[in-house]
């Protein structure tokens, strides 16, 4: 875009107060004043709340009388409204892509708060590099791509039957993909569970006679992903199927329910390895089995010690820590405690905790376990329990935290560990689709609150404790959230992708693959053109990182909405500032 091609747009500047977010700490007014000469701006105004229905009302009316091209809203950050304005140009006859958004909020206000002057002058040189973004910015469209109504599900548990089934109500063609001989997953060996005292076994049971009846849902065990290739809305899957030929699947989204695995203690943690010691999924199957409780020497248990946070919450003491919280832990413990009460008459429980975390109406189940004889001991991370053996017999020496650090000595027939959920190993599969996984090695999504179940791979969702510690009830909420996301993308029959894209100069391109290298989505093909090899863009697998441009010694490549012209004019505009 040339210099007069800039000088002849009509850019609208909308700064907003946000209720004293930003004006208690930026002179609104003053960034006004010092941006409404800037080229290519026709008008610039303050606005109290800019979010509100009467201000993007005045800002429709705004683009339509001054006849604007370009807008710039100065407020918060774009993950909170960059789609309402949007929605805002769009009504107003304007590109929505021709809106900029310079926050002035999380990245001025808030971070400089009693510095009015040197945020002011920050204000306005985010404003002014908005502007020069905006200057540059050129017209874009959405890609459109047509779904199709198929969906397949990673893991046959809990959450991914229940899944399936939701997909199926809606009328969508269901594959399960589980890689274990028999579907189900951890829930499949549990007894009675909490809150409602339902039997996990009989509960999968429940669901899988519920997809056996299903002609749209297809369930294949001992099978894996092979490979993936396509982008949201159309992807073609190969699925390895023990005992058979690869399967080739064509869906139009993913759903992620692979599940966990339990910690493993190492030797001699808390006593692992010592008979008797044994984990909590261990003790809840002999309690769950209907044979009684009993020590290793065939002796019926009558004293059980707890120690809790068993692979979760870790320090220093640990190789590799697990620093996050299992969730799950205490309230399973505190329903295994009362289910043995019920069970065996007398017997002693002792629950050695950190913290106890029965969150929401798990509370009633340490308040049930208290009344039915369980005691309940806090230790400090500090000086955690030590567990011996002293003549045949299991020991366990802990100070009580609440009573000022008194040693206790606890004699037990059982000493339980409760162990936490740690990721599952899921290398091919995270290869093969190309997962985000977090710093705790769980899948990643998007953002917690606003995006919980999306991925960076747009098609491909996570549910269940693939994603993170989680209960059941939990579990089959993020699988629904996944459904529902699913269902949405599929059932219109279509996705718009965004315009965000990387392009490549044909002309200036010579083809050395390096673009290809960098590319993590094989967004990159090469092609013939006019009698030379070149690189090409596949716009549906493209997340515009921008990764391909870096290593392109022809500078042969950039990104729609961020071009060198659209960056560079932004860095030249802080300059200015910054030397003023």
């Amino acid at each position: 875009m040339s210099d007069t091609e800039k000088k002849e747009r009509r850019i609208g500047v909308f700064i907003c107060h946000c209720g004293g977010n930003i004006s208690d700490y930026v002179d609104v007014e003053k960034v006004r004043q010092n941006v409404e000469g800037q080229p290519g701006v026709v008008l610039a105004k303050t606005t109290m709340f800019a979010c509100s229905d009467a201000a993007q009302q005045e800002m429709i009316e705004a683009i339509e009388k001054e006849k604007l091209d370009g807008i710039v809203v100065s407020s918060c950050s774009p993950k909170l409204h960059l789609f309402t304005f949007r929605a805002m140009a769009k009504r107003a006859g304007l590109n929505p892509y021709r809106y900029i958004q310079a926050n002035i909020r999380e990245q001025c206000s808030w971070a400089h708060r009693g510095q009015i002057p040197q945020a002011t002058d920050k204000a306005t040189a985010i404003v002014r590099a908005a502007i020069a973004k905006a200057r540059a910015s050129a017209p874009l469209s959405t890609m459109r791509i047509e779904t199709k109504p198929r969906v397949l599900v990673v893991g046959a548990g809990v959450a991914g039957l229940r899944a399936a089934l939701a997909l199926s109500d809606m009328g969508l063609t269901v594959y399960i993909a589980e890689r274990q001989e028999q579907a189900g997953g951890w829930a499949a060996t549990f007894g009675k569970t909490f809150a409602g005292g339902r039997l996990g076994s009989e509960m999968i049971q429940d669901l899988l006679k519920r997809v056996s009846e299903r002609d749209n849902i297809m369930l294949y065990t001992r099978s894996e992903i092979v490979k993936k290739s396509g982008s949201v809305g159309d992807f073609t899957v190969e699925l390895a199927v023990a005992g058979k030929e690869n399967i080739t699947l064509n869906v139009g989204a993913i759903v992620v329910a692979s599940g966990f695995e339990e910690y493993k203690p190492n030797e001699g943690e808390f006593g692992w390895g010592l008979p008797g010691v044994i984990t909590l999924p261990q003790y809840k199957k002999m309690v769950d089995g209907g044979k009684g409780i009993f020590t290793p020497a065939g002796q019926p248990a009558r004293s059980i010690a707890y120690i809790y946070c068993v692979g979760s919450r870790q320090g220093e003491e640990a190789e590799k820590p697990n620093r996050y919280c299992s969730r799950f832990c205490c309230s399973a413990a505190c329903h295994a405690a009362i289910v043995s009460a019920e069970k065996v008459q007398g017997i002693h429980q002792i629950h050695l905790y950190r913290d106890m975390r029965t969150y929401g109406k798990y509370e009633l189940l340490y308040e049930e376990a208290q009344k039915s004889g369980s005691v309940f001991i806090r230790w400090d991370p500090s000086e955690p329990p030590a567990v011996t053996q002293e003549n045949g017999h299991l020991l366990v020496r802990v100070k009580d935290h609440l009573l000022g650090g008194e040693e206790l000595e606890i004699p037990a027939d059982l000493v339980v560990l409760v162990t936490g959920m740690v990721p599952r190993e899921n290398a091919a599969l995270v290869n093969a689709l190309k997962l985000p996984v977090g710093g705790d090695g769980f899948f990643n999504e998007i953002h917690p609150k606003l995006r919980p179940v999306e991925t960076v791979v747009d098609g491909v969702f996570i549910a269940g404790t693939a994603q993170g510690p989680k209960t059941i009830a939990e579990s089959v909420s993020s699988s629904l959230a996944a459904v529902s996301k699913s269902a949405a993308l599929l059932l219109k029959g279509y996705v718009d992708l965004e315009p965000y894209v990387a392009e490549v100069d044909e002309a200036a391109c010579a083809w050395c693959g390096k673009c290809l290298e960098a590319c993590p989505y094989e967004a990159i093909e090469k092609v013939a053109v006019e009698g030379k090899e070149v690189a090409r863009v596949i716009p549906s697998l493209c997340k515009g990182c921008g990764a391909c441009a870096v290593p392109c010694a022809a500078n042969a490549i950039s990104v729609k909405g961020y071009t060198d012209e659209q960056v560079l004019g932004m860095i030249d505009a802080l300059l200015k500032e910054a030397t003023a």
